[in-house]
């Protein structure tokens, strides 16, 4: 009778489990569904859809170049994420509908492993589901899924979800096998993003709650175990890093961005985090990176986070899910919250909470039920607030991704909700400059550059725009005042040399494309014109070299491949 009591309940969990595996498959869908109409935006996403190699799919070179450390327009090194975009690329090509899709696809696969893990892991059917629903639906994880440039982010999360599942099954029967797989998997991750280098802590947590692996007190024979098990994941991960560091190239100097106003940001962001994901109101794809911060800010987040800090591991023995969540949020942050700086740097962003929110979510999840014990119709009424909470997360994440349909309205959405966006106004202006709408788009980069002066993407793209409405002349007159008082500018550079060009003043055009080259060694742009330069003051066989070297540092690029051939056949007639 006992045996039959026992399979009755195990099929009914199956049950549960597949219908609560449903759910979150059907929600999802009918919250994200749009997604597929959706256009891809001009900020990234052409480093995956112009890139030569993607476009090519699989090939030798193409599998050699994403194992390389070779400079990727400013990407870290992520081969698997390259080889998905190459497959994908091949299967459907620049098809933004299909990427998205695809996109969505591996945020459902994450949806459902979450719950899955944590089911198994702790035993808590509607908990687990709970969390898992608050990850599928909240609006913080739509820039994860809406942007195809995120494709690294949702695709590690993948990795980093099996790697839990498989954990689980090693620490229930430990066996060199299982464990060895838990390793390659981790390795995978990081493959398809480096932000799996805070996995190996998480799993230390989940050693003592749920898996209750070690108990406090915990004898050192206890705590080795589980410690020695990690090494080899830390090890890896501190190539990871190195990796990263070699790929991306220089990191932000504490002389631009101060050590101070590092750690003040990072405290008022940990802050901000926790309350987007209480209200979230007013997301953006940018939040600018502020140049000082009110001191009653930092003083409140700080005081806000000591005190949820001291609380949480006050409680750790009796609720210890308090501290894992919360140690879970705090970890996983680390990478990501700004001490360490590459690139554009912003504030915070909402795709850096994709996995982060998880520990968030188990506070959630487990804790308003302990808080609500002594509450007469505590099921019935949590399930009603349940379903409540979750209407409205899956109704306010519809509305944000309404957002992401294009470029206008993503960064028109950033500039209304954001202060001193400059990078919204810059992508707005671009977006409005191909559309043809040059009036508006100056006016946007003016008020770029109002924000921030020594802004080198806009102050080109303003000439740009004036390009665009035919005054050459002003469009080099205005190049020329942004050089004197920025010399530096590159870009600037190679683009006034190509309109010198343009104009016959080809000695004045060398000059810049050669300030170009020696401001940014391997510009592949710069030494187009300045092959067309020389081709013109009659220099064939040196202009017939600095084509091949545009074509050395990039291969497609079409004009200096037409340069080199016109060249040849001028040269041979």
């Amino acid at each position: 009778m006992n045996k039959k009591l026992i399979q009755t309940k195990r099929l009914l969990n199956i049950r549960y489990d597949i219908l609560i595996c449903l759910f979150l498959l059907l929600t999802t869908l009918a919250t994200y569904g749009s997604v597929r109409n959706h256009e891809f935006v001009n900020f990234d996403d052409n480093i995956y859809f112009d890139e030569y190699h993607v476009n090519e799919g699989f090939t030798l070179d193409g599998i050699k170049w994403a194992f390389s450390l070779d400079d990727k327009q400013g990407s870290y090194w992520h081969p698997l994420t390259w080889f998905s975009f190459m497959l994908s690329h091949a299967l459907y090509g620049p098809n933004p509908g299909m990427h998205h899709s695809i996109s969505l696809m591996i945020h459902i696969a994450n949806i459902l492993l979450l719950f899955i893990v944590l089911r198994r892991m702790t035993g808590a059917l509607w908990k687990s589901a709970f969390v898992a629903a608050l990850f599928a639906l909240h609006p913080i994880n739509v820039e994860s899924v809406a942007w195809v440039t995120q494709r690294p982010n949702i695709l590690s999360t993948l990795f980093w979800m099996l790697t839990m599942l498989v954990y689980s099954y090693y620490t229930n029967q430990p066996s060199i096998f299982r464990y060895l797989l838990v390793v390659l998997i981790f390795v995978f991750g990081l493959m398809a993003k480096p932000m799996l280098i805070t996995l190996p802590f998480v799993l230390l947590l989940l050693d003592y709650w749920p898996l209750k692996r070690f108990k406090f007190p915990v004898s050192r024979k206890a705590l080795l175990f589980p410690i020695l098990e990690k090494i080899p994941l830390i090890v890896i991960s501190m190539v990871s890093v190195f990796i990263t560091i070699k790929s991306i190239g220089s990191v932000v100097s504490t002389e631009i961005v101060p050590a101070k106003l590092r750690i003040a940001n990072a405290l008022v962001s940990y802050a901000g985090y926790i309350w987007k994901m209480i209200w979230p109101h007013n997301l953006a794809i940018y939040y600018p990176y502020p140049s000082t911060i009110p001191v009653w800010k930092i003083a409140g987040a700080g005081f806000v986070l000591v005190c949820l800090s001291v609380l949480f591991i006050w409680r750790f023995r009796k609720q210890p899910y308090l501290a894992v969540g919360w140690l879970w949020f705090l970890g996983t942050l680390v990478p990501l919250i700004g001490l360490v700086q590459m690139g554009l740097q912003p504030a915070l962003a909402d795709r850096y909470a994709y996995v982060s929110f998880i520990g968030l979510f188990i506070i959630l999840a487990w804790g308003i039920p302990d808080l609500l014990k002594g509450w007469r119709n505590n099921e019935t009424g949590l399930g009603i607030l349940s379903i409540a909470f979750l209407l409205t997360l899956m109704m306010t994440s519809w509305l944000q991704l309404g957002y992401w349909a294009n470029s206008v309205t993503l960064f028109k959405r950033a500039a209304d909700v954001t202060t001193n966006n400059y990078v919204a106004h810059n992508n707005l202006g671009f977006t409005l400059t191909a559309q043809g709408k040059c009036n508006d788009a100056i006016k946007h980069f003016k008020e770029a550059l109002r924000i921030k002066p020594d802004f080198e993407t806009a102050n080109l793209n303003l000439g740009i725009a004036l390009l665009a409405q035919g005054k050459i002349e002003k469009c080099i007159e205005y190049y020329e005042d942004v050089l004197r008082e920025k010399p530096h500018y590159a870009t600037v550079h190679n683009n006034l040399g190509a309109l010198l060009l343009h104009k016959g003043e080809i000695d004045n055009a060398i000059n810049h494309f050669r300030e170009a080259l020696s401001l940014k060694k391997n510009y592949a742009e710069a030494y187009n014109g300045l092959g067309m330069a020389m081709k013109i003051k009659g220099e064939i066989n040196e202009a017939i070299l600095l084509f091949q070297r545009a074509l050395t540092i990039k291969p497609d690029y079409v004009k200096a491949q037409n340069n080199l051939a016109k060249t040849f056949y001028e040269r041979n007639k």
